[in-house]
């Protein structure tokens, strides 16, 4: 297969597999820079891209035979597999970077390995931001990512100078300590607004600073699918146990409650008797 024709130029002609509400926010920048892009989806997106200036693919044998030099995926966590594995890969024309941008990332790694023909590079990323947080600008936030199987570098660099040139702080990382870390930060912080949620807090006219923080904390939570925040357990390795840490935790501080409550009982009951 012939090298990518742009691989000397900063822009890219991109194709973006699942044109939701995340890959609708980065295909806005990415057109701001002045790159090219294409989208295909399971919804009919055709009018909005027709307003942004992007060409949009039902036909996915089309879309992947439209002379792209980067494939974005950017379908939901829960629907990686079935995506790609009704995608016609022997229809690209030539050697691609095929990158995701999913919250886990050993697991669409490993299915990018198993369905991509060889000659394909493989990019896996994480932005650690989205349509919310990133809305006035992308500088200062985390962008993770690993060079899992890349022969044109060039073409490479010009993807993650998307994110550079927005003021990013790149963050070469393997997919495996990815996960590591967002399992510890990111899974139990959706775990605990999916948990305050439940717990239906209302904002209240003593609020404290605390228990805003607490509010804001549920609203950002269910803002998110629970299809995302299911993907990023059951996807992600070392989530499980974050769980059953955060269980245990629970069940420390309730026995040093109850073992706290029968001291102060047991101090007040002499007292009392001598009443």
């Amino acid at each position: 297969m012939a090298v990518s024709s742009s691989s000397s130029s900063s822009t890219l002609k991109i194709g973006i597999i699942g044109f939701g509400p995340f890959g609708q926010f980065l295909a806005k920048t990415m057109i701001k820079q002045g790159h090219i892009l294409r989208a295909t989806s399971r919804t009919d997106h055709s009018q909005l891209c027709h307003r942004l200036g992007i060409s949009f693919f039902s036909d996915k044998r089309t879309f992947l035979e439209a002379d792209n030099d980067v494939i974005l995926i950017s379908t939901s966590i829960l629907s990686l597999s079935e995506v790609l594995n009704s995608l016609p890969v022997h229809c690209l024309q030539r050697r691609t970077l095929i990158a995701d941008v999913l919250s886990v990332k050993e697991y669409p790694r490993n299915v990018l390995l198993q369905v991509l023909p060889g000659e394909m590079d493989v990019l896996c990323t994480h932005p650690m931001f989205g349509p919310e947080s990133g809305q006035n600008g992308w500088k200062d936030f985390a962008f993770v990512y690993e060079k899992v199987r890349i022969r044109d570098e060039a073409t490479c660099s010009s993807f993650l100078r998307i994110f550079e040139s927005e003021g990013c702080k790149m963050l070469e990382m393997s997919c495996e300590e990815h996960d590591k870390v967002a399992a510890n930060s990111q899974f139990l912080t959706h775990t605990i607004g999916r948990v305050l949620s439940e717990l239906e807090i209302q904002s209240t006219s003593m609020n404290t600073k605390g228990f805003e923080t607490l509010i804001r904390l549920k609203e950002s939570s269910v803002n998110d699918s629970f299809d995302l925040f299911s993907g990023l357990c059951i996807h992600n390795r070392f989530a499980k146990q974050e769980l059953l840490d955060l269980e245990a935790a629970f069940e420390k501080v309730k026995l040093k409650l109850q073992q706290k409550m029968e001291e102060v009982q047991q101090e007040q009951s002499p007292n009392e008797s001598k009443l």
